[in-house]
């Protein structure tokens, strides 16, 4: 599919913009928060662990992981992008950690920026997560360009993300998103790698969650409120004062990231689970984890120390592994597996 050479560079033009708006503006949710802080770790002052025998390591989708990351969906199709990636996929490799990139509409759209995705050669071990939107669905795309974006990463499976508040406020945003659950449901019968459902910042219900799961998706990102506001981001697109407004008013809209962990792990208590929506440190990680995630997400942190350079991205990646060895060591848990069921973290009344 071919789309007009119009549309491909408002796309391009798109990722450009947001690279830009998220590292310049301030575009974080206030009124609403990740949820986390309503929780407490139980402090074990005697431990009875040598902290060098801690392992934060862990599986998802089948494939190894060092520590429990995941270096969310960000970006792609342009040059600044291609340098994020790059760096981004190489402290990947190095602390065997996983990593998703960003929408890859436009590498359907304009073929010659594929190579701002394709970072397998420099993360040739680690869980990549290919990336498209559902409502493309709608679209005109279909198995084909779910194909083609997996190939372009070699990719262990696809990211759908779902957005409907951010569509509603991005300047000519693809707003048909009826009967797409019957189409998730197709491409995941379909497509030879598993189909991850992840929002963009506004969280995954329990109910909707259930609907994904019946759909046959393999694993839910519930990507909840609290971190980033994509509808503040698009206000600071707006090509006229409504959507601007719209932005605005939508700012905190969502589902707070701890609320759709807790909610969904009820309905489902085995389907993969991936926490991220506002997570800024390893605190924020181990506590993800603790109330039923298994891995954790975050973007906002990864993508400041990739605008910086590679040295950063490595710094920060040290540095959350350090946090969430110190909450299991001073928890009195020598895996992620028994931080779970250790009880440790207590909602605070």
């Amino acid at each position: 599919m071919n789309a007009p050479t119009n549309i491909s560079a408002q796309t391009q033009n798109r990722k450009a913009d947001h690279i830009r708006i998220c590292l310049e503006e301030d575009v974080q949710s206030y009124q609403i928060t990740n949820g986390l802080e309503r929780y407490r770790f139980t402090h074990s002052c005697l431990p009875e662990l040598d902290h060098n025998d801690i392992d934060i390591s862990t599986t998802f989708l089948g494939k190894h992981l060092g520590a429990p990351l995941l270096i969310s969906s960000m970006t792609g199709g342009t040059e600044q992008a291609a340098m994020i990636n790059q760096r981004l996929a190489q402290v990947a490799q190095h602390y065997k950690i996983a990593m998703g990139v960003g929408s890859q509409r436009v590498a359907v759209e304009k073929p010659q920026v594929a190579d701002t995705f394709a970072v397998r050669k420099y993360a040739p071990d680690v869980l990549l997560f290919a990336n498209l939107g559902a409502v493309q669905l709608n679209y005109k795309y279909g198995l084909d360009e779910c194909l083609r974006v997996v190939d372009i990463l070699e990719a262990d499976a696809l990211i759908l993300h779902i957005n409907p508040l951010q569509e509603c406020i991005q300047p000519k945003g693809d707003t048909n998103f009826r009967g797409l659950i019957d189409k998730i449901s197709e491409l995941c019968n379909k497509l030879p790698v598993p189909v991850i459902a992840k929002e963009v910042g506004n969280g995954i219900s329990a109910a909707i969650a259930n609907k994904l799961i019946a759909a046959g998706v393999a694993a839910i990102d519930v990507a909840g409120a609290g971190g980033t506001s994509w509808a503040k981001v698009e206000s600071e697109r707006a090509e006229n004062p409504l959507q601007r407004r719209l932005g605005r008013t939508f700012a905190d809209w969502g589902l707070p990231t701890a609320e759709c962990i807790t909610t969904i792990r009820a309905i489902a208590p085995n389907v993969p689970l991936i926490a991220s929506g506002g997570l800024r440190h390893g605190l924020d990680v181990a506590a993800a984890i603790a109330l039923g995630a298994d891995i954790a997400g975050l973007a906002m942190p990864f993508l400041q120390a990739a605008a910086t350079s590679e040295t950063a991205v490595a710094e920060l990646a040290e540095v959350l592994i350090a946090e969430i060895t110190t909450v299991l060591f001073c928890t009195g848990n020598a895996t992620l597996s028994e931080l779970k069921h250790s009880g440790s973290l207590q909602r605070i009344e």
